[in-house]
């Protein structure tokens, strides 16, 4: 009995938290309080209301901690019966570091580390805002594609760069007089900011450089512009896929069971035994049934 005594208190314990957290006001007080600590936390910029509320501020930052740190102490007390799905979630591991941290003696007296922490509590909405959710998920799961990506455009970036200066480094030292500033010329232009100015002044210099301009925006902004968005769409179906509830598909039923072939004779043989055990059963009952 005694062994069986910690599991059932832990569970109870689990079963009482979990009334609490699952409840639709509990997530609302937590976003409300959240979108107040943003809040505050804009309002402090303003020199001249910081200054002047100091006190009160700190007090309503205390407040925040406070709520803070009992909420995320109802959620480890909802996993008491099960803790290890409770550490096995992202979402929970950022909380807990969230608010932790923030007891920490070397974070508190730095103001700037301290302000920053405060700034994340803002990311913790994400949890109660499940399409916001998703789009994280899905830019986590993108940064590969995206490194590849970048090394990719940096590759292209870096081969433009070097053939704009050689063409273009003598009559426009401003935009390629080296390898730095060509690169920062070629950068906005894949946004296609100031294009037509490029072109024009490509254009004075010699004839050739609308194929530079224009195969370079080919590639750069068509091309590897695309192709991150489908690496981004990629993952958002996947995060969407994850967030989603998991369904087991039931197996189809099995297919009827084709009864075996007979030949003739075994079917004139059990022809034969059915009609000898219907006679016997008519004899036993005729038998039961005649006057004693």
């Amino acid at each position: 009995m005694r062994l069986t005594d910690p599991p059932r208190r832990a569970a109870a314990v689990a079963a009482r938290a979990r009334s609490v957290t699952d409840a639709r006001w509990f997530a609302v007080t937590v976003f409300a309080v959240i979108l107040a600590n943003a809040a505050v936390l804009g309002i402090e910029t303003y020199s001249g209301v910081s200054d002047r509320f100091d006190d009160e501020l700190k007090v309503v930052e205390h407040a925040f901690l406070t709520v803070f740190t009992a909420e995320i102490l109802l959620r480890i007390a909802a996993h008491a019966d099960r803790p290890r799905a409770f550490w096995r979630d992202p979402w929970n591991l950022f909380d807990v570091a969230v608010v932790v941290c923030a007891f920490l003696p070397v974070v508190r007296e730095n103001a700037t580390v301290l302000r920053l922490l405060r700034l994340a509590r803002v990311l913790r909405a994400a949890r109660f805002l499940p399409q916001l959710r998703i789009v994280l998920v899905a830019v986590g799961r993108s940064l590969p594609g995206t490194v590849s990506f970048l090394l990719v455009g940096g590759l292209l970036l870096y081969v433009y760069a070097m053939v704009g200066w050689v063409f273009f480094a003598a009559a426009d030292p401003e935009h390629f007089g080296s390898i730095g500033r060509a690169v920062l010329t070629l950068f906005l232009l894949m946004t296609l900011d100031g294009l037509g100015d490029a072109v024009r002044a490509g254009l004075e210099i010699s004839r050739w450089s609308i194929v530079y301009y224009a195969s370079y925006v080919l590639i750069a902004s068509f091309v590897l512009v695309n192709v991150l968005i489908g690496v981004v769409i990629n993952s958002l179906d996947e995060a969407r896929t994850m967030e989603e509830p998991t369904t087991e598909a039931t197996p189809p039923p099995p297919p009827p069971a084709t009864p075996p072939t007979l030949s003739e004779d075994e079917l004139r043989q059990r022809i034969t035994t059915a009609r000898r055990a219907l006679d016997e059963l008519e004899e036993g009952l005729a038998s039961l049934s005649a006057p004693r």
